[in-house]
């Protein structure tokens, strides 16, 4: 646990362990995905002629797909079943494996359509193959959900036509799981979260492995001990793979990385999350906080644990108590907290497309992405615990309006009794968490929205200007040679600081002063309102001694 929130609650968990959660593999056939490359894998096919080469051909090799899955499945007793558009496909498979006993391999397979690369074949008047044109449609594809022995379920989820893309989707919580019941490590375990460990340093050794280097070749193993046997089998007999060397290649689509600490009580879990989405919310502006309502209160704590209540708890998770997700969006990446079952604090970094990190997609850059997601964590957790605590130092509040020097540039100070500098501070720390840091139209862009204001009002020389005098005063800094900024956590808090003294300290004391006497008390009565009400009562005698007319 190197970021700051974490170590500030550490004397309330009972442990903490990082963990990969989903893992989306894209896997594809490099060879087939150009025209040229298709028809020389269409020659190897059919004996090094194109004669059949045409759409009704095409369509044929994508009929026998399904004939084959439908007939195997059959055969083996394996259940088919088509799902509807926006159909939640992995909520089918874990209602059946709650209520179905599975073996290894192959257990559920799922129709869905999706859109997928696909070949269309333009012939000449005489027959001649003149034009092969890539389109990407509505098909059929095929979810074979499997058992795997050291991954747990997983999916591959192909494409019926050919050149037979393909998707292999897999949780590193069920890996984890698997691998500590070989180790006969005891842990409770709902969905993809473990809520109760015996021996957390132990687990969570086990799930740093998730991150070394090794992981390329055990997910290498896994999709080549399936893919081929029980997907592509159905579209290509092992004969046909062989004679057309049809190989899979594989690169990351998607990956989720969580930090879970576990807490000792629930109720102290709740009273940190709770004040920190009510601290930071509005200064980070975050766009989606979306709570689901249910009962009061959640499930109280027990102390005998049966083996059948991981599963029935996340059935109900969201129908007997409040879930709170503190979610924010940076384009194609996620950062999200929330909690997990009754005692578990849970922070996630999510990628959606790993193109916009920058490093790589190949599955042998897989370690470098975990890297990327566990620093944007940590960035994350560090911006919440410096928002949610603040500190300002001594003479801060005196050097912020003097001028500085940026290289050979004198620039103004900052002033936060003016309405512009705050709308550039409150728009630098709402941008604070981004893994990337920002640039100057992202800050434009983020004030206007936090104000409302034209792009007449906040022009890209006024933002530029805003940032070259918050780089003066230490506040922002420049990611080496690039355009982007970044604030460092000292500066979080300082600006975090700024904010509550102006908006929540002194602002409430003199609207309190010129208010001598209370009215009715409000209905709701928080301890804020309390210690506002003492202040307010304490600080006229000493207004008055100091002769400052309220």
């Amino acid at each position: 646990m190197a970021d700051d929130f974490s170590q500030r609650y550490v004397d309330l968990l009972q442990g903490s362990y990082d963990c990969v959660d989903r893992i989306i593999l894209n896997a594809y056939y490099s060879v087939a995905h150009s025209a040229g490359g298709f028809r020389e894998w269409w020659r190897r096919l059919h004996n090094g002629s194109e004669e059949h080469l045409d759409n009704a051909h095409l369509m044929r090799m994508a009929g026998r797909f399904s004939r084959r899955v439908h007939g195997f499945a059959r055969a083996h007793g394996i259940p088919i079943i088509d799902c509807r558009r926006r159909e939640r496909k992995h909520r089918i498979a874990e209602e059946y494996l709650a209520t179905h006993t599975v073996k290894r391999g192959l257990f559920l397979i799922l129709v869905g359509r999706a859109m997928a690369t696909v070949w269309e074949v333009q012939r000449s008047a005489q027959g001649v193959v003149q034009h092969l044109e890539k389109k990407r449609p509505y098909i059929n594809h095929y979810s074979f959900h499997i058992l795997d022995p050291e991954w747990g379920h997983i999916t591959i989820k192909m494409a019926g036509h050919p050149p037979f893309g393909a998707q292999i989707i897999l949780n590193g919580h069920e890996y984890v799981a698997c691998q500590a019941r070989k180790r006969h490590l005891t842990f409770t375990k709902e969905g993809n979260c473990f809520t109760h460990l015996a021996d957390p340093a132990r687990l969570a050794r086990i799930a740093d492995t998730l991150a070394d280097a090794d992981t390329i070749g055990r997910l290498i193993q896994v999709c080549e001990r399936w893919i081929y046997s029980a997907c592509l089998c159905f579209a290509l007999d092992v004969e046909e793979q062989e004679r057309t060397r049809f190989r899979y290649g594989y690169s990351v689509y998607q990956v989720e990385y969580s930090r879970n600490l576990l807490f000792e009580i629930g109720g102290q879990m709740e009273q940190v999350f709770e004040r920190m989405v009510d601290r930071t919310r509005a200064r980070l502006d975050v766009p989606h906080l979306r709570t689901i309502f249910g009962a009061k209160q959640r499930p109280r704590r027990t102390g005998s644990r049966r083996t059948a209540e991981p599963r029935l708890a996340v059935v109900v998770e969201t129908l007997e108590y409040g879930l709170t997700v503190f979610k924010v969006h940076f384009g194609n990446l996620t950062l999200k907290a929330y909690t997990k079952g009754e005692r578990v604090l849970r922070f996630e970094a999510v990628v959606h497309n790993t193109r916009d990190l920058g490093c790589g997609r190949m599955i042998e850059r897989f370690p470098n992405i975990v890297a990327r997601l566990n620093a944007m964590l940590e960035r994350f957790l560090t911006t919440l615990d410096c928002v949610d605590v603040a500190f300002i130092s001594d003479d801060t509040l005196d050097q912020l309006p003097l001028p500085s020097q940026v290289g050979k540039t004198r620039v103004g100070g900052v002033d936060i009794n003016k309405p512009r500098t705050r709308t550039a501070l409150a728009a630098v720390l709402a941008l604070a968490s981004s893994p990337t840091g920002f640039t100057v139209p992202e800050l434009t862009a983020k004030a206007r929205a936090l104000t409302g204001q034209t792009a007449s009002d906040y022009t890209l020389r006024q933002a530029a200007y805003d940032l070259k005098k918050l780089r003066g005063k230490g506040l922002i800094t420049k990611l080496g040679r690039t355009r982007r900024y970044q604030v460092q956590p000292r500066a979080m808090r300082t600006i975090a600081a700024l904010f509550i003294l102006r908006d929540y300290v002194i602002a409430p004391i003199l609207a309190g002063i010129r208010s001598p006497r209370l009215g009715r008390k409000p209905a709701t009565w928080t301890p804020v309102d309390r210690h506002y009400e003492q202040l307010r009562i304490r600080m006229q005698p000493l207004f008055h001694e100091l002769g400052i007319a309220a």
